[in-house]
């Protein structure tokens, strides 16, 4: 995924809110993000440092894919989706869960 083809803020999504990710700030300083499915790891480091301007230690990323869903006799499927574990710097902050 070039640099040309999508700007920074097509590859963050959403900041995922969970409990896990809440813990995951407090304890290790990660974020976790929903991100473009095309969007590589370098993709997603220079785009968080670039929009929150924070230093990135490391990306891991994890492909999710789609439940199949049924009612009555229509099958269906869920979107697939990627979500990226983003690791911040020791001095670096950011708090997406602050304020919930």
């Amino acid at each position: 995924m070039g640099s040309t083809k999508t700007s920074k803020f097509d590859i963050l999504r959403t900041p995922r809110i969970t409990e896990k990710s809440a813990t995951l700030n407090s304890m290790a300083n990660c974020v976790v993000f929903d991100v473009h499915p095309d969007a590589s790891k370098r993709d997603i480091k220079h785009a968080v440092e670039s929009i929150f301007d924070v230093t990135v230690r490391s990306v891991r990323t994890a492909n999710c894919m789609g439940k199949v869903k049924r009612v009555r006799t229509h099958v269906g499927r869920q979107a697939a989706w990627k979500k990226a574990y983003v690791y911040l710097a020791e001095g670096s902050a950011l708090n997406v869960v602050e304020g919930l």
